[in-house]
């Protein structure tokens, strides 16, 4: 089954709304769960696979009867990665009766209209990496201070002496080029940061700048239709600086944008496609299965999310914000496919996240470095 002929599912994009109705049933009405992505747009492919990991599980739950009888219907928000739609994927929302929203995933996106699902009463298990939406909700998504470490850890071993950073000024990218930098500059190592604009053609000129400093090393700290275009101007610049990308590069159209050459020339940090996770062998059967495609990255943390969410209602008895997140807050040790998951009550975010140093094979593969 695919995302376009789920029985069910209502697409809201921007306030537009198309239905794909299989028939009224008789019973309990219809327990609605949106999922906030970018479904078009330079992120597409992340939104997309999320969209498919949030609906895998509701097939799998309404197939085993629903949360206590009650199917699910999947509303899907499509944000494009813009915060100026943060506001109206609420409404969205709101009008569809959603009790829930996995995601969103951008964090300027988040930042803008998490309080806001909060407000309304809908339930937010979101996939923002910024610590600044820290408490809005739950999330098992890595944030910026679990993932600073690792980069930091890797860098200094590196025993380099400079760094140059790439940054793009959003929430996310900045504020974990800055939290890096920090660790890095108390380390001894020399940092110095360039800005980049999203969406422009090619990067030749701000990677000149960065380059003119002589570092032993480029971080980039970007979404990856940016990261992919510096990657290809870092090769045709023919440095000999080692090349870093932040997680948000950490996607297959990273390297379909880079090429395979010029992806294997940088580290990054964060987590690999699902393939690669070996707590995730069942999901990736079973998304291969339905999409007749492997997963990409996020789209196991949404399955994840999604079922981690119907089980808190269940325990809940009810689809009210409150005591579905203090279930959701509750979660200890419990095995999912991205591994183990444990939610610190106190903050709402995962304590034990699966972020590594990863490398590109000879595939095109995000691996485990």
């Amino acid at each position: 089954m695919t995302l376009s002929t789920l029985a069910g599912v209502m697409t809201l994009s921007a306030g537009i709304s198309t239905f794909a109705i299989s028939g009224a049933q008789a019973g309990p009405a219809p327990l609605v769960i949106a999922v906030e992505a970018p479904l078009t747009g330079a992120q597409a492919s992340n939104g997309i696979d999320m969209a498919r990991g949030v609906q895998l599980a509701v097939d799998q739950i309404n197939a085993t009867g629903g949360v206590k009888g009650r199917k699910i219907t999947l509303i899907k928000l499509d944000d494009k990665a813009d915060p100026a739609l943060a506001l109206s994927m609420v409404t969205a929302a709101q009008k569809a009766g959603a009790v829930a929203v996995v995601g969103p995933y951008n964090s300027s996106v988040g930042l803008i209209n998490l309080p806001k699902y909060i407000a309304a009463g809908i339930t937010p298990v979101q996939m923002t990496s910024t610590d600044q939406t820290t408490g809005m909700g739950v999330t098992i998504q890595p944030k910026n201070s679990q993932i600073s470490p690792v980069e930091v850890a890797y860098i200094t071993g590196q025993k380099v002496k400079k760094v140059a950073m790439l940054v793009d000024p959003s929430d996310y990218t900045k504020g974990m080029a800055d939290r890096t930098q920090a660790a890095l500059t108390a380390a001894g190592i020399t940092v110095t940061t360039t800005p980049i604009t999203e969406g422009q053609a090619d990067y030749a000129t701000p990677v000149k700048t960065a380059l003119a400093t002589s570092p032993d090393l480029v971080y980039v700290s970007t979404y990856f239709p940016e990261g992919a275009k510096i990657a290809t101007a870092l090769a045709t610049a023919n440095t000999t600086a080692q090349c870093f990308m932040g997680l948000a590069n950490v996607d297959p159209a990273f390297v379909t944008g880079a090429g395979v050459v010029n992806a294997q020339r940088c580290k990054f940090s964060g987590v690999p496609a699902a393939a690669q996770l070996p707590t995730a062998k069942r999901f990736v059967v079973e998304f291969t299965k339905a999409f007749k495609t492997e997963p990409g990255v996020w789209g196991v943390f949404t399955y994840d999310s999604t079922n981690l969410l119907a089980s808190a209602i269940r325990g809940a008895g009810s689809t009210k914000i409150t005591p579905v997140l203090a279930k959701l807050k509750s979660v200890k040790n419990v095995s999912g496919q991205t591994g183990a998951i444990t939610i610190d009550p106190k903050t709402g975010n995962r304590t034990n996240v699966p972020v590594f140093i990863l490398k590109v094979n000879a595939a095109g593969t995000f691996q485990i470095s």
